[in-house]
C-alpha cells in the first residue's frame, strides 16, 4: 500500500493570499497540541529550542496533529545536520532553523534537508516515518519536494544580510524574530520600539525582494496587523502557554482571594 504525505508550508503559502495565521506549542504536551490543531488555526510552530521537547515528544505531537487541517512546523534547537536529519526522520515536513545569520548558514541549513548528491541528509528513509517506512512511492527522489525549509533572521547582522539569505536555493520562507532582535541591538525586552520595529520592516522588505515569503512572531494584536500589512505571510499570534497563563490569572482575578478589607491586595499578576 502506498501512502501520500501532508502538503507542506510552502504548498499552503502559495494557495492563498492572506497571512497564515499560527500558534507557538511550547508546552510539550500531545493532548494541548491537538487542542491547538482542532482551533482552525493554519499552523503550529512545535517548538525544540525553548520548550521541554526531544525527539520522542515531538514525535507524539505530530501524531497527535496529523488528524487536522493544520500545518505543523519543526523548530530545532539549532542548525545541526544530526539534530535536522533525525527530526525528518521522525516524520516533520516542516523545520524552522533559528539563528541564521548568513547565506552559508543558510545553505547549510538547507543541505541539512537534502539527500546526496545535493546535500548530506543521511539515508534511513525504510527505517523512518519520514517515509512511512518506504510506503511512500518515490521518497528518496522526491524528499525535497516533501520538505519546508524556514530559517530564522534574529540578530542586526543577519537583518543585514536578509536578502542573501532568503535568495538561498532551498530557503522556502524566512521567519524574523523581534525578541532576540531587540537583544542583538541592545534593547532586551523591546520588542516594539521603534527602532526594532523599523529593523523588522527592513528585514521584511529584503526577504519580498528575494521574492521568498516572510513571517513574524507578534503576539500584540496591533503589531500583527502592522506586520501582515507590511506582508508578513505567516504569523504566530499566541502561543499555548501564554495563553493558559493569561486565562488562568484572569480566573484567580475575578474569583481568587478578595482584596485585604484594610486595602491592600494580593500580588499584581503579570502581564504581556
Amino acid at each position: 500500500m502506498q501512502h501520500r504525505l501532508s502538503p507542506t508550508l510552502r504548498d499552503r503559502l502559495a494557495a492563498t493570499d492572506r497571512a497564515l495565521a499560527g500558534v507557538w506549542v511550547c508546552s510539550g504536551s500531545p493532548l494541548v497540541a491537538e487542542i491547538c490543531a482542532g482551533s482552525g488555526v493554519d499552523w503550529l510552530l512545535i517548538d525544540m529550542e525553548h520548550s521541554p521537547n526531544g525527539l520522542e515528544s515531538v514525535l507524539a505531537q505530530l501524531q497527535a496533529v496529523a488528524a487536522y487541517d493544520v500545518t505543523p512546523v519543526v523548530r530545532v534547537p539549532k542548525n545541526d545536520p544530526v539534530l535536522i536529519k533525525q527530526v525528518l526522520d521522525l516524520g516533520a515536513q516542516n523545520l524552522m532553523i533559528p539563528m541564521v545569520g548568513s547565506a552559508a548558514e543558510a545553505a547549510a541549513a538547507v543541505a541539512a534537508t537534502r539527500y546526496p548528491p545535493g546535500g548530506i541528509r543521511g539515508v534511513g528513509s525504510a527505517l523512518a516515518r519520514s517515509a512511512r517506512w518506504n510506503r511512500v512511492e518515490g521518497y528518496l527522489a522526491d524528499a525535497a519536494s516533501h520538505i519546508s525549509v524556514v530559517v530564522q533572521v534574529e540578530t542586526a547582522d543577519a537583518v543585514a544580510a536578509a536578502r542573501d539569505i532568503a535568495a538561498v536555493e532551498g530557503v522556502d520562507g524566512v521567519f524574523v524574530g523581534p525578541s532576540d532582535l531587540a537583544a542583538s541591538m541592545g534593547l532586551l525586552g523591546q520588542q516594539s520600539h521603534p527602532d526594532v520595529v523599523a529593523a523588522v520592516l527592513r528585514a521584511f522588505a529584503s526577504v519580498s525582494e528575494a521574492g521568498t515569503p516572510v513571517g513574524v512572531n507578534a503576539f500584540v494584536p496591533s503589531q500583527a496587523r502592522e506586520y501582515v500589512e507590511a506582508g508578513a505571510r505567516f504569523v504566530l499570534h499566541a502561543a499555548d502557554v501564554a495563553i493558559l497563563a493569561r486565562a488562568t490569572e484572569a480566573v484567580a482575578a475575578e474569583w481568587g482571594e478578595p482584596e485585604d478589607p484594610a486595602g491592600a491586595s494580593a500580588e499584581p499578576t503579570a502581564s504581556y
